[in-house]
């Protein structure tokens, strides 16, 4: 798909922050402006105001506006401030009956991945691993191929991923779409709010993560038993390595390598997803078939679940 493609579908939209808060308060307010500017009606529920410590709020308060948010009658999509950290605290809480039922699509990515492992564990309900307010909307330089493949995913029925990769396995595999942010994930490890998805394709991002943290965190989830149950897990973006002369040539390859060696499930790298501009969008939960050759990888959704009208 082209960056050309972008067509944004007119939402009601919710804007949530239950982790952190916006640093740029002029960036957001610039974000906001330009999706009504679209067309877009927006409810802000950050409460920005109402910093606390290094959350948006108190626990209880952005409880209370992810509730509101899940609650108003015309909202049909919810969309996640920013990530950090936060989140954690509010799972035993979160009543996610109310999330389920109120059929409206919860988006975003980074420390979000831990309310759509809960929606998905719970609940079973699709969510979308895709952009947030900050910085995906309130950046000077917004990417149309971010948006392009957001508004699509939320759009249309059948929706596709590609992306060119060298040096992947060739296969071609179905299997039910869920992950998210790695760190998120095994911190998630032996808790309800952990799916326990057998024959998935289980795709992973981070951030700032040294690749021995990738590694053992990657060790922790293949301990646990969960990447054997997966049919293939797709490596997003992990940002640039930090190195020294320590590592003495351990670095994200080598890391890869030594994986590939211990473990039965085929590791896939080159995912356009993550801490990064130019994102996909990704239905959580749905099922997608996967091609895999020497060129690249394809995710494909044929049933995939649009914006609730």
């Amino acid at each position: 798909m082209s960056d050309s493609a972008f067509k944004p579908t007119i939402a009601n939209i919710a804007i949530v922050a239950p982790s952190g808060y916006a640093i740029d308060t002029l960036a957001y307010a610039n974000a906001i402006n330009s999706l009504r500017a679209q067309g877009h009606v927006v409810h802000d529920f950050t409460a920005s105001a109402e910093k606390f410590q290094r959350f948006a709020a108190t626990d209880s308060e952005r409880l209370a506006h992810l509730h509101a948010a899940a609650s108003h009658p015309d909202v049909q999509l919810v969309l996640a401030l920013r990530g950090g950290y936060g989140l954690s605290r509010l799972l035993p809480q979160i009543d996610f009956d109310l999330l389920a039922n109120s059929g409206k699509r919860f988006v975003g990515h980074s420390d979000f991945t831990a309310l759509q492992m809960g929606l998905l564990a719970q609940k079973g309900c699709v969510s979308i691993a895709g952009p947030m307010i900050c910085d995906d909307f309130s950046r000077a330089d917004v990417s149309a191929f971010t948006m392009s493949h957001f508004w699509q995913c939320l759009s249309d029925s059948t929706y596709q991923v590609s992306a060119h990769a060298t040096g992947n396995p060739v296969m071609q595999t179905e299997g039910l779409l869920w992950g998210g942010n790695l760190s998120i994930l095994a911190h998630l490890t032996g808790t309800r709010w952990m799916p326990a998805i057998k024959g998935g394709i289980l795709f992973i991002e981070d951030i700032n993560e040294h690749p021995y943290r990738v590694e053992r965190m990657l060790l922790q989830l293949h301990h646990a038993g969960v990447l054997d149950q997966q049919k293939a897990v797709l490596f997003g973006d992990f940002g640039p390595s930090r190195l020294s002369d320590y590592d003495n040539g351990y670095d994200f390859n080598a890391m890869l390598a030594y994986l590939r060696r211990q473990l039965r499930v085929p590791l896939l790298q080159g995912l356009p997803f993550g801490h990064i501009r130019d994102k996909v969008s990704l239905p959580v939960g749905a099922m997608a078939l996967l091609d895999a050759d020497a060129q690249g990888l394809t995710l494909s959704f044929s049933n995939n679940a649009t914006l609730p009208v």
